[in-house]
């Protein structure tokens, strides 16, 4: 089994250093940093509270990624926007707000930052829409490999990038080095795509994150282990099949209120899912 992570936004009501020492004292080997509001916010922290969160990690022995699915974060308002496929100053908002997150990721020694496509204008038709996204992510990307940071594309079902097989239309048209794969097993079964063990072995030359939660056929619910439909011992064994060793990343957001508890059973369930 790789190193086990988890998402900090399943930890929505906790000092993000008390996240942090719970999640080590539970045997989790990282932190997925979702900067927010609340969590080292990506537009306010000082160099010193960044430093002293990778010194706390360092001594915890807590290895970190970056996501960036901050949902209000950029505007209080509208969730998840601007985005990347806004007009191009709303674009050059979202365009800055990623590549602080590059910034931070390099200053905390994480090598991989998640992103997605997000939505647009309504009447953006897909091809201008898939424009837009290509050259904000080249961007992204040229400033990423810049600092030694990979990025990781997530598919994400609401989204104009939805799928797995979307995904090889942007790493296509895109063509970077610094760009890889985010998949969430979740969002695979979300959208009905096939089993998720076998979209990641399709996909898993391109994979630097895997996330994990379960979920029922064609509803995006991150659920607890167990309480939805994934066979996590098949998923299990692709893993160890396609030799993937990257992060095992739990992201369970709408579980924070009972988050030191749910993390504590994520994990007992994962070790046991993979113990074979």
């Amino acid at each position: 089994m790789g190193p086990l992570f988890y998402n900090s936004n399943g930890f929505a009501f906790h000092r993000i250093d008390d996240a942090a020492r719970i999640l080590a004292d539970l045997g989790y080997d990282g932190l997925a940093l979702t900067p927010d509001v609340h969590h080292l916010d990506p537009l306010r922290s000082t160099p010193a509270e960044v430093e002293a969160f990778r010194a706390l990690c360092e001594s915890l022995e807590l290895a970190l990624v970056i996501e960036t699915g901050a949902r209000f974060v950029l505007d209080a308002r509208r969730k998840h926007r601007p985005s990347l496929l806004d007009e191009p100053e709303e674009a050059a908002v979202r365009l800055r707000f990623l590549e602080r997150c590059v910034d931070l990721a390099r200053d905390l020694g994480a090598p991989i930052v998640t992103v997605w496509s997000g939505n647009g204008p309504a009447e953006l038709d897909e091809d201008a829409a898939y424009a837009r996204l290509v050259d904000g992510l080249k961007r992204l990307c040229d400033h990423a490999a810049e600092r030694g940071v990979r990025i990781g594309f997530e598919p994400e079902p609401g989204m104009l990038v939805e799928t797995a097989a979307q995904w090889c239309r942007v790493r296509d048209a895109v063509r970077h080095e610094a760009l890889g794969l985010t998949l969430d097993v979740g969002h695979v079964l979300a959208n009905r795509t096939g089993a998720p063990e076998a979209v990641l072995r399709a996909h898993a030359d391109d994979l630097l994150v895997l996330q994990l939660d379960d979920h029922r056929s064609g509803v995006h619910d991150h659920l607890a282990f167990g309480e939805g439909e994934i066979d996590f011992t098949a998923v299990a064994a692709a893993i160890r099949e396609t030799g993937f060793e990257g992060p095992l990343e739990v992201e369970l957001s709408r579980h924070a209120a009972t988050a030191p508890q749910t993390a504590r059973e994520s994990l007992a369930y994962l070790r046991a899912a993979f113990a074979g």
